[in-house]
This record gives structure tokens, sequence and C-alpha cells, in this order.
């Protein structure tokens, strides 16, 4: 009786693979190339793990052995250096921040820095030029922003991380946050983040993009101090729950709430050129 040989079946077909192994050459461009293709035609949101790993031919599970999130897969895709979440959590930390500088002043220095590294500024400028010119680029990079950055803005909101000489709301109990913008009223945390978002793409956009004279020259420390105050009082200040609320917000148990899809108007397409995307 011959022996069958080689690592085949008998009936010579190829064995069925889940597959490339963790070590094959080629295994992480496959899995990026298919992710910036998977990001571009269906945006942020519309990607899963499931359909790139089936893109590039592997199992999901390799997907996040590679690169864990979905967060930090796009981070890779799109060539940013840094995990936005993961920075600004560590920002909002308790004890992240010296008590005798403001959170919002705290904020602003915190995402001033990261902008400001040579590493960075390329790739985020190519984002946001893109987002600026295309709709469909917006469409992605608002996915992105809505689920990446603004729940930590928005978490830190509703934990009430005030400021020096941040005023207490009038008979707030133990476990309450105590400051302004805790009062009956008030704004939902989503609203404040998507509010401190805006000033800081504004920024963002006279800064870099625009490269307005005083706002482009002036250091960031003193950019910290001059919009310090506003993000203060957007994130623990006094500011009006807009009439209607904020659509798409879901409460969490701590009583404040996370951003659901904070939506500027626009039909929401998606799929865009990405910065080092192949055509």
């Amino acid at each position: 009786m011959t022996r069958q040989l080689g690592p085949g079946p008998a009936d010579g077909r190829e064995p069925r693979r889940s597959g490339r192994r963790a070590g094959d050459s080629g295994t992480r461009e496959a899995i990026l190339a298919a992710a910036r293709a998977q990001f571009a035609d269906r945006g942020y949101e519309g990607a899963t793990i499931r359909a790139i790993a089936a893109a590039a031919a592997v199992d999901p599970a390799l997907v996040h052995h590679f690169y864990g999130s979905k967060e930090q897969l796009f981070v890779a895709a799109m060539r940013l250096p840094v995990v936005p979440s993961e920075v600004l959590t560590t920002a909002f930390a308790p004890g992240g921040r010296d008590p005798r500088v403001s959170l919002g002043e705290h904020f602003v220095r915190t995402v001033l820095g990261v902008w400001e590294s040579e590493e960075v500024r390329g790739p985020f400028l190519g984002l946001l030029r893109s987002a600026v010119t295309s709709e469909q680029a917006a469409g992605m990079l608002r996915e992105f922003v809505t689920e990446a950055i603004l729940g930590p803005v928005a978490a830190a909101a509703a934990r009430g991380l005030g400021g020096p000489g941040q005023a207490p709301v009038a008979g707030a109990g133990a476990g309450q946050p105590a400051v302004a913008g805790a009062g009956a009223g008030q704004a939902r945390p989503e609203f404040r983040a998507a509010l401190a978002a805006s000033q800081m793409i504004g920024l963002a956009l006279t800064r870099y993009v625009l490269a307005l004279g005083p706002v482009a020259a002036a250091s960031a420390d003193d950019l910290a101090v001059a919009i310090g105050p506003t993000l203060e009082r957007y994130l623990a200040g006094d500011v009006e729950a807009p009439a209607g609320g904020v659509p798409g917000s879901e409460s969490v148990s701590d009583g404040g709430s996370v951003p659901g899809g904070i939506q500027p108007p626009g039909d929401g397409s998606q799929g865009l050129g990405l910065p080092g995307q192949p055509g």
C-alpha cells in the first residue's frame, strides 16, 4: 500500500485554511490594504473587522492579534502615530493634570502637544484637508471622531472634571458632580463633547490649514491660556441644554451619556481617498 506523502489529503486537494499564519510574510500589509479599502468604501462605522479580514483572506482573530481594536487598525491604516482615545483617556484620568491648571487649559495643551509633533502633523493634516475638500472624507472622519474621540471627552464631562474655582452646584449630594454644568436644564455630556470638538477642529483649521497669522504664530501655551476657559465652560460650566435634546445620545449608568451617532446635516455618504491610500 502506497503511503500518502506531503501535507495534502489523498484526493490531492489543498487543505482548507482559515487564513495566513501569523508569521507569513505580507500578512500585515494585506490587512492594512484591506482596511484602507474598507474604510474608504464603507466609512469608519460601516467597516467591520470581519469584512476587513475576509478581504485580506485571513481569520478575524488574526486582525485582532496584529492590531487589537478597530480604532487601532484605523490608526495604523491611516499611518497615525497615536491612538486618540488613549491620549484623551490618559489626559482626563484622575491625577492626569496639575490641579492648578484648569481642565480646559489642560485639554488644549494636551491636544496641541500631539498635533505639534512632527510625526503626527503630516497624517493629521492629510485627514483634515481630505475632510474639508470631500464630503465622503468628512463622513468617515466624522464617524471616527464620534466613536473614538467624543466618547472620552463626553465621559470627562459626565464625571464633572471641573478646574480651579469651579462653582459647586447647590445641594449636590455624594457621588454627584459638583460643577455648575450639572444643574437642571444644563446640556448633556455628548453635547458638551461636540462643542469641545468644534472648538478644537476650528483651531486646527485656522492654525494648520488656513495658517491664520496670529493663531499660527501663537505658542501652544498662549493658545491654551486663551482658549482653555471656553473649553472649561463647554465641558463643565454653564451650558444650556439644546431644545429637543441631542439626537442619538444614549444614557449610561452613571447618569451621563455617550455620543451615539452625533452627525451634522448631510447624507452621511462614505468612502474617500485616504492619506497614504493607493489611487
